[in-house]
């Protein structure tokens, strides 16, 4: 499947990169991130709100294609799509169409996490690539960063909260 991916190389983005390690194999860790709850790590960090629920998953999020919209705790969604899938080891997607403040300051987000072989754990990494608007750029690196950069800790801290514990 082809998608018009978000961000190209002439793109001036914001990325932010959060990594946490886990004593399971990159292949347990993936099989247990990949169709968590969003609601269950994504909780709220001020000033941002958590996830509640995902509407309109179009088919299981496994492969390149399926879309969904994340409700969010202040009313909002934003649309998201699995743009690339390796079984075991990385997945992507896009953010467009926030129909909350950050509609505002950036045009969307890739997001992407990737699972690596660390010992006899993982290494997760967890990257946000911020497509800003034209003249936000220095809002969504300067006092947004910082405070996005918290929000992904947590969740990232609860996600491998939820791998330890096998679930």
């Amino acid at each position: 499947m082809n998608i018009p991916l978000l961000i190209t190389p002439a793109d001036r983005t914001v990325p932010i990169t959060v990594q946490q390690r886990t004593t399971k194999s990159p292949a347990e860790a993936f099989r247990i991130i990949v169709p968590i709850d969003l609601s269950s790590v994504f909780k709220p960090v001020a000033p941002f709100p958590g996830v509640t629920g995902v509407l309109n998953q179009t088919e299981a999020w496994d492969h390149v294609g399926p879309s969904r919209n994340p409700q969010f705790g202040d009313g909002s969604q934003a649309n998201e799509q699995l743009t690339e899938y390796t079984e075991g080891s990385s997945f992507a997607y896009q953010l467009t169409g926030f129909t909350n403040a950050l509609a505002q300051l950036a045009v969307g987000v890739r997001g992407e996490w990737t699972f690596a072989p660390d010992g006899e754990g993982t290494l997760i990494r967890w990257s946000y690539e911020f497509k800003p608007r034209p003249g936000r750029r220095w809002i969504v690196a300067g006092p947004f960063a910082v405070l996005w950069r918290r929000y992904m800790r947590a969740a990232l801290a609860r996600c491998v909260e939820t791998v330890e514990a096998g679930a």
